[in-house]
């Protein structure tokens, strides 16, 4: 079950010391007081709710954003992921805006006063959907990197593969087990998402390694004239190629889903007055590393950049040291979505315990139902991420479903829905063109994606 502590959660909290929730921060609250257990601590610090939160939003959805690049173009492209960061930060404030109207410390607490025990469910179901997704793409993209991959008949080889030779140790399935069991699995067993704060610094700074290399290799290349000119915008040729445009917001959208961990990191705050600045900050840099990204790693490899960017860095890059300089990038970034994977595991875990078990008693006091659930969860997204094959398609289904509802609709739904009277003309226009837009461009990519598929059997059958 997913808890909420309605007294503890209508005080305000200040930079006094303060007693936290131990392991639940709730997406639903609970109808229990009685079995809360209690942790003492002081609360977290504004630079660890950054780190906590920017790790929310960086995670796998920056891999594919090149991509992106391809399908766009770079003026388009960046332009599109300024635009997506301006509308999550507008849909972040509205929730905690209407949380604190309603005296609610949860998003499924706020889904639960606009539309009841029915909003609820449906925010947990889309949380399921959507972190799921998102954590068989994690696990996509260390086998990638670590194991290799093959694209339309070429293979790209692994680090492991490229250091060892092709063995039984280092291949796909194996490699994956042996990271679910000694990386995945201790990391999920922490039961406060502040007790990660320093995993995430570490990620962050991964992340950061990842793009300075990236930018160096770039511009060393740029400087001996062998980057040819990037395509700066779409290339729209006939109507199918107008609708592949719109395949690429999924990606998009998926990129900055955070707002499932947003109250959890607002209620363990020291001082929740600080939420807004978190939320405009993680953003902010966010935002900076996936223009960056997005364009050096569309620059180096143009029309060539694979779904995954991360499995283009196996050949020769045509510079001193370009071997190594793969090798740092790839590892450098798998282990950073290592360090990334129990922040997004966290409130999946709770979403789950409190659709299946909404009346037993918090999760933090069952040692074998979290015990359950987790090595339940590690399962079922391991299973996926060896039978799905490419993170765009995983892309396409999570950002098309679960986080276009989790990021723009839902937010703009409670918006509209206004059971306080909170909501101005302005904020009721924003999220009728939030909804619009969302609805509209992922019908569209989900239509394209479709007609892609049965035009690729169709040609094939012949």
């Amino acid at each position: 079950m997913t808890i909420g502590i309605p007294k503890m959660g209508k005080e305000k909290k200040s930079g006094q010391s303060k007693q936290v929730v131990d392991e639940k921060v709730p997406l639903l609250p609970s109808k229990q007081e009685e079995d809360v257990g209690f942790d003492e601590f002081d609360g977290a610090s504004f630079t660890g709710a950054v780190f906590n939160l920017s790790t929310t939003i960086v995670g796998a959805g920056i891999m594919a954003l090149p991509a992106t690049m391809k399908v766009l173009g770079l003026v388009l492209g960046i332009a599109m992921i300024i635009f997506v960061a301006l509308l999550t930060e507008a849909s972040i404030e509205m929730l905690l805006r209407f949380s604190r109207a309603g005296n609610t410390t949860s998003y499924g607490g706020v889904m639960g006063d606009a539309f009841g025990k029915c909003g609820r469910i449906f925010l947990q179901i889309c949380v399921l959907v959507n972190n799921i997704g998102v954590l068989i793409v994690y696990m996509i993209i260390i086998g990638d990197v670590l194991s290799g991959t093959t694209s339309s008949g070429i293979h790209h080889a692994g680090v492991l593969e490229g250091w060892f030779g092709e063995s039984w140790w280092n291949g796909r399935t194996f490699v994956l087990l042996i990271t679910t069991l000694f990386v995945f699995a201790p990391l999920a067993c922490l039961k406060r998402i502040d007790s990660l704060k320093f995993t995430s610094a570490l990620s962050v700074a991964l992340a950061v390694v990842f793009l300075v290399v990236t930018v160096g290799i770039t511009v060393t290349k740029l400087i001996n004239g062998s980057i040819s000119m990037p395509r700066l915008l779409p290339d729209v040729t006939d109507f199918t190629s107008f609708l592949n445009l719109f395949t690429a917001v999924p990606v998009l959208v998926t990129a900055y889903i955070c707002h499932y961990n947003v109250h959890s990191i607002d209620n363990e705050l020291e001082d929740n007055t600080q939420i807004k600045a978190v939320v405009r900050s993680s953003l902010a840099l966010c935002s900076t590393v996936y223009v960056m990204t997005s364009l050096f790693g569309f620059l180096l490899f143009g029309d060539e950049t694979l779904d995954d960017v991360l499995s283009n860095f196996d050949a020769d890059l045509g510079i001193p040291y370009g071997s190594l300089l793969n090798d740092v990038v790839r590892v450098s970034y798998a282990a950073h979505l290592m360090l990334v994977f129990p922040i997004v595991f966290y409130p999946l875990r709770l979403n789950l315990d409190g659709l299946f078990f909404p009346s037993a008693r918090p999760l933090a006091s069952d040692n074998l139902r979290f015990v359950l659930i987790s090595s339940g969860l590690l399962t079922l997204i391991f299973i996926g991420a060896n039978f799905i094959p490419s993170i765009w398609d995983a892309f396409q289904f999570t950002g098309a479903t679960a986080a276009v509802c989790l990021g723009f609709i839902f937010p703009a739904a409670i918006t509209l829905r206004d059971c306080h009277g909170i909501a101005t003309k302005k904020d009721k226009i924003l999220c009728i063109f939030m909804i619009a837009l969302a609805v509209f461009s992922n019908v569209v990519a989900i239509y394209s994606d479709a007609y892609a598929l049965f035009k690729k059997n169709g040609s094939s059958s012949q």
